[in-house]
Order: C-alpha cells, then sequence, then structure tokens
C-alpha cells in the first residue's frame, strides 16, 4: 500500500467521522469498528482491487500497514452485515464528497447509464433473490444481452457522483432520469446543464427538463437538422467515469445476490470514486498524477 493511498484513507476517515457519522448517544456498547472506520475500509476493498470480501479480509488481517490503520477488522461474515447495513452512510458519505469539491459548483453535469450484470446463467436468474428488482436488458457498447440493472449517474465533468440510482434495464433511461432529477430536485441550479445522450430525445422529456430548470443538451439524431453536433469530445467524459467503475473498481465483479448486497457493493464503488476525485483535488493532482485516471 502506497503513502498516498495513507494519507486518502485518512483525510477520508476522519472527513467520515465529522460530517458523515453521527455521534452515538445512550446506552449500550460501542462497536469495536466505528461507522467511520467500516466505510474507510470499504474504500480502501475497492482501491485496493479486491472484489471478493473472502479474499479482502484474509488479506486485511495480514497486512500490517491496514492493521496499523484499522487495529480491529471483523470476520468476512461480520464486515458483509455491516457493510449492508451501512448502504445509507455509504449514501450520505457520496453526496458529502460531491458537495465539498470544486465540481459541485460546475455548470455542467453529464448523465448515462452503465449495465450492473448480476447472473451469468438461467439458472441463477430463476433462483436469484433479484427476481423482481432485475430484468434483461442489452449492452450497445458490448453488443451482448446480460441480466441484471442498470446504473444510472449524473455527475459533474471531472466524474464527481452528484445523483445516482439503480434500475431495471426494461426501464425506459427518460423514465428513470425524470424520476431521479425529480427525487434530488433540491441539488438543481436554474440554468445548469445537463449533457446526455440520443437516447434522451423527444419533446417530453425536453420539456420536463426545461420545467426543473435544466437546459437539455444532446447530441443530434440523423434525421434532425444540426444544432449541437455529435458532442463526441465531451460525451468521452462520461464513458471515462463508466470506464473507471468496470475497468478499475470491478462495477461487473460486484458479487452481489441480494438487492441489499448490490446496492451496497455498487454504493462502494461509487463512493471509491468520489473519494479518489475528491483527494486528486485537495492535492492539486494533473490527470496523470490523478489517483483514479479517466482516459480523456
Amino acid at each position: 500500500m502506497t503513502k498516498e493511498l495513507e494519507t486518502l484513507l485518512t483525510e477520508l476517515y476522519v472527513l467520515i467521522d465529522d460530517h458523515v457519522v453521527e455521534p452515538r448517544s445512550g446506552r449500550g456498547r460501542r462497536p469495536v469498528l466505528s461507522d467511520a472506520e467500516l466505510l474507510t475500509l470499504t474504500v480502501a476493498q475497492m482501491l485496493l482491487g479486491f472484489d471478493c470480501e473472502r479474499r479482502w479480509i484474509r488479506h486485511a488481517h495480514h497486512s500490517v500497514e491496514l492493521r496499523a490503520l484499522f487495529p480491529y477488522i471483523p470476520g468476512q461474515s461480520d464486515y458483509n452485515k455491516r457493510v449492508r447495513a451501512a448502504r445509507g452512510l455509504l449514501c450520505k458519505a457520496i453526496q458529502t464528497l460531491a458537495r465539498i469539491s470544486p465540481s459541485w459548483f460546475d455548470d455542467l453535469w453529464i448523465t448515462d447509464a452503465t449495465p450492473v450484470p448480476c447472473g451469468m446463467s438461467r439458472e441463477t436468474v430463476k433462483r436469484s433473490d433479484l427476481a423482481g428488482h432485475a430484468g434483461y436488458g442489452y449492452c450497445a457498447s458490448h453488443s451482448r444481452f446480460y441480466w441484471g440493472l442498470k446504473l444510472y449517474l449524473v455527475c459533474a465533468g471531472d466524474g464527481m457522483p452528484i445523483m445516482w440510482c439503480l434500475a431495471n434495464p426494461k426501464l425506459g433511461e427518460r423514465e428513470v432520469v425524470t424520476a431521479l432529477l425529480e427525487r434530488d430536485h433540491h441539488l438543481i441550479r436554474s440554468g445548469q446543464i445537463l449533457l446526455a445522450d440520443k437516447g434522451f430525445s423527444g419533446a417530453q422529456f425536453a420539456a420536463t427538463t426545461a420545467a426543473m430548470g435544466l437546459r437539455l443538451l444532446r447530441p443530434d439524431r440523423k434525421d434532425e437538422t444540426y444544432k449541437n453536433g455529435n458532442l463526441g469530445g465531451v460525451r468521452q467524459w462520461i464513458e471515462s467515469v463508466n470506464h473507471t467503475l468496470k475497468g478499475q473498481l470491478g462495477l461487473e465483479e460486484h458479487g452481489g445476490r441480494t438487492t441489499h448486497g448490490v446496492f451496497a457493493r455498487v454504493a462502494q464503488r461509487v463512493l471509491a470514486m468520489a473519494a479518489g476525485i475528491w483527494h486528486n483535488w485537495n492535492i492539486g493532482a494533473t490527470a496523470k498524477r490523478s489517483f483514479i485516471a479517466y482516459d480523456h
């Protein structure tokens, strides 16, 4: 583990302990591993590339550097239960990091969706606890069908997540993003630009976003007159965010088998990405020195 990672984890722990986790009150024994330490440990897992919790806990127990940062590390079963129970804290930590980053005040937001496969066989689909939540979808970038969920992201230009959710891939993209924007409408500033792809075309969606104070910007379809062009260079930003989640943070290898499990493990990866971007802002890193680098 590098000194830079140790610095990131230390700063992240202090931030979470001060601004995310509420002080415990009342009677009862305090947990040996605090909630702030738990969230920091989940970020360390993602940044060190451990998709399997069992392998991660085994590695953490034998790592001198990690034991110095986390005096107590639970077993795999307790760790799994604590992470699933901390779903609300994971979401709160993501938004806290977004709010204190300079990109929070950017006028440009970018939205896109990426597949989150949850099963590879028909038998898994039939027996999975995700039945009724997950579904079959098509990944155009890989020209393949998959069974699982879709991760919808609204993020700043640097990739910092502003809003996100998981949805059944059979639901329309415009429908899901509309619901996402309505849920977090208090985050929208008048005149905010929302950059989307051609799948978000349509007069109704344009009217809905305009009523929220958003200016929708998307590539032109082939059957439309020229207005914005293809916006390929700017659209590459969100593709870089998806590539980071999949390539560096193992989004498609999450291993979740229940709704709470999948949500918590996706939230871990979104939090790890947000922490890396926040850390880059803190140290003034350039794209080549970034802790999590995007392929712009």
